[in-house]
């Protein structure tokens, strides 16, 4: 099962100006890469991708935190989802991936 909705991540094209409209609203980030922007906020995992639009981003994705995502994976596509991006290791072993419910709205699972 999940560990609940952690991680919500945003696509964006200019990275100087996501990171100001951001910041203005959660402060200093936690991890500040040129691939990857991140802020905590609540308990809550806030992050900035220049490099979503390329990979199929259309808009932000929440991350369901899964302990099995494979497993996860397969329960869900049993279920009628649509598997959008297999899993990748996004750093450090955190593995997420993609997917579609049957209107087609993005599913985001992330496995620590």
């Amino acid at each position: 099962m999940t560990a609940g909705l952690q991680t919500i991540v945003y696509p964006v094209t200019d990275l100087v100006k996501a990171k100001a409209f951001y910041g203005a609203l959660l402060g200093e980030p936690t991890t500040d890469t040129p691939y990857y922007v991140g802020y905590r906020a609540a308990g809550q995992d806030i992050a900035l991708d220049p490099n979503g639009a390329k990979q199929g981003m259309t808009g932000p994705i929440g991350y369901w935190h899964v302990e099995d995502i494979d497993k996860q994976i397969a329960a869900m596509v049993a279920a009628g989802a649509v598997v959008r991006t297999e899993p990748r290791d996004v750093g450090g072993g955190r593995l997420i991936a993609t997917l579609a419910d049957a209107d087609g709205n993005p599913v985001g699972l992330l496995q620590p």
